[in-house]
């Protein structure tokens, strides 16, 4: 924090140097748009809100936000070491994506490292007409570096976002890359639609890994239909009643750049997310409508996360690496990534 840099409550800006829940804190927000980042907890977002209408798209859970320095686990669970601080929001996932699961000699728990991490931050640019924040932090159990800055334009509804990956050793590696992004109440409810680029796929994993739930697995299909065990057909586009069976399933065949946008056609208004599909080249649907009865949800939520990813499914490394998707970078290389996040009307 710098006690002298200039303080403005017009245009862009930026508010530092205070905690949220005993964490450091950012928080960056301009006429229409106010983003909060918890610098201290992998800089996860806990705040999307679109303030001409005071509509936050972040699903928050019922247990909401959550230090993990206020409370030890009491098992050794290495899904709830994540789980049981996560507050919904968007977290930055890590070197690992799903369960847990190992990758040469190093055990990975619940979606990798970096979501709970401190990371370093530096103001780059604060002027009222544009500001960006840069952040950084160095894995533990692998040899990487992973940065990205968060910018802000006058009068635009749109969070731009530039990441960039390095390995830091003489050795190729693989990762899963993943911005684990959940959307939730108030906004999302049974009147949103998700709209995709025509060509999109749905891929299932085998029914024997992930018994089926909206959809039949071990079949691919045309977004946005799907066939459920019945022979019926599903159109996931279309958010369903509350009580429908969680599910999860993958996306791809977005080329170079992808993008999605959910709208909720009685609000009248939605959000579009945007990235480069080369180095993120899935997108994971997360599904949960409140039919999940015991641990973690217990019927509490109404929720979806759509998650552009490097590497799939939710098993960890070590199946995305067995079936060729997880994320690959030679000795000392830099791979950059790119997204943009926009609210319309």
């Amino acid at each position: 924090m710098n006690p002298y840099r200039p303080q403005r409550n017009y245009g862009c800006r930026i508010r530092d140097g205070f905690s949220y829940y005993g964490m450091r804190t950012v928080v960056i927000e301009n006429e229409l748009l106010r983003i909060s980042i918890l610098v201290d907890k992998g800089t996860e977002i806990f705040e999307f809100l679109y303030k001409p209408i005071d509509m936050d798209f972040m699903w928050l859970t019922e247990n909401g936000v959550q230090n993990p320095n206020s409370y030890l686990s009491t098992s050794d669970d290495p899904i709830a070491a994540f789980i049981d601080y996560y507050p919904g929001g968007w977290q930055e996932v890590f070197p690992n994506g799903g369960s847990s699961s190992s990758y040469g000699g190093a055990q990975f728990g619940q979606h990798g490292e970096v979501a709970h991490m401190p990371w370093h931050y530096e103001i780059v640019e604060d002027k009222a007409e544009r500001i960006t924040v840069r952040f950084s932090v160095r894995t533990k159990k692998v040899p990487f570096s992973l940065s990205k800055t968060m910018s802000l334009v006058s009068g635009d509804a749109k969070l731009y976002i530039e990441e960039e990956v390095e390995n830091l050793s003489g050795y190729s590696q693989r990762y899963m890359w993943g911005q684990h992004i959940a959307l939730g109440k108030p906004f999302l409810d049974e009147n949103c639609h998700i709209h995709m680029p025509t060509g999109v796929r749905i891929i299932t994993e085998d029914a024997s890994k992930n018994p089926s739930g909206r959809v039949k697995r071990g079949h691919e299909y045309e977004w946005p239909l799907a066939y459920n065990e019945l022979g019926e057909l599903v159109d996931l586009s279309q958010l369903p009643p509350k009580g429908t069976p969680s599910e999860i399933v993958y996306l791809t065949g977005f080329g170079n750049k992808g993008w999605y946008s959910v709208v909720n056609g009685q609000k009248g208004f939605g959000m579009k997310v945007e990235w480069d599909a080369r180095t993120l080249p899935y997108l994971w649907y997360w599904q949960e409508f409140g039919a999940t009865t015991s641990y973690p949800w217990y019927g509490r939520h109404y929720n979806i996360g759509l998650e552009p990813f490097a590497g799939y499914p939710t098993y960890g490394i070590e199946e995305a690496i067995r079936n060729g998707s997880a994320g690959s970078i030679a000795p000392f290389e830099h791979k950059k990534f790119t997204m943009q996040v926009s609210v319309f009307t």
